[in-house]
C-alpha cells in the first residue's frame, strides 16, 4: 500500500515538473504554455534553378509537421510561434567521378533560410541555413526521379526545422 502512495507521488511530481516548464509531447517538442498559434508563411523559392512544386511542398510538410506534432492551432499571420523563410538554393551537381572524369553520383541539394519567431521566449529566436541533400546514379534522368528525392529532402529539411524551432535536445 505504501509502495503504492510513493509510485502515485512519483508520477505526480513528474508531472507537474513537466507542465512548469512548458507543453510538451511525445515527440520531445517544448512550447510555452502560453502559446496556442503558429503561422507558416510561404516559402517563396529565390533559387537560380526554380522547381515549380518545392515552394508549396516546403510550406504545407513545414504546417503538417507543426499541425501533427504539437496542439498548436494554424493561423495565417502573427501565430505566437511564427516561420517565414525562403528556397535559396536547388542544385544538382556531381560528387564520385570514376576514372574516366564521369560521374558515378549526383547529389540534388536543397537549401532554405528560415526565420522563427517565438512571442513568448524571445531568445529562441532564430535565423538560419538549413540544408540536405540526396545522392542519385548519375545514369538516372533527374526529372524522372526528382519528385523522390523533394520528398525525401523536404521531409528530412521540415524535421531539421521542426527540431531546431521547438525540440530542446
Amino acid at each position: 500500500m505504501m509502495l503504492k502512495k510513493i509510485n502515485i507521488l512519483c508520477l505526480l511530481i513528474t508531472t507537474l515538473a513537466f507542465c512548469r516548464c512548458g507543453i510538451y509531447s511525445f515527440t520531445g517538442a517544448s512550447i510555452p504554455a502560453e502559446a496556442k498559434t503558429v503561422s507558416v508563411q510561404y516559402f517563396p523559392n529565390n533559387a537560380s534553378l526554380v522547381n515549380p512544386l518545392l515552394s508549396p511542398s516546403i510550406t504545407n510538410t513545414l504546417r503538417d509537421y507543426f499541425m501533427n506534432q504539437t496542439t498548436l492551432q494554424s493561423v495565417d499571420n502573427n501565430g505566437d510561434l511564427a516561420l517565414e523563410g525562403e528556397i535559396i538554393d536547388y542544385s544538382t551537381t556531381p560528387v564520385a567521378i570514376t576514372g574516366d572524369q564521369t560521374a558515378a553520383l549526383n547529389r540534388l541539394t536543397i537549401k532554405v533560410n528560415v526565420r522563427f519567431f517565438n512571442k513568448y521566449d524571445e531568445s529562441k529566436n532564430f535565423e538560419q541555413t538549413f540544408s540536405q541533400y540526396e545522392d542519385y546514379p548519375s545514369n538516372q534522368n533527374l526529372n524522372a526521379i526528382q519528385e523522390t528525392l523533394i520528398t525525401t529532402i523536404v521531409d528530412n529539411l521540415c524535421q531539421d526545422i521542426f527540431n531546431k524551432a521547438v525540440v530542446n535536445w
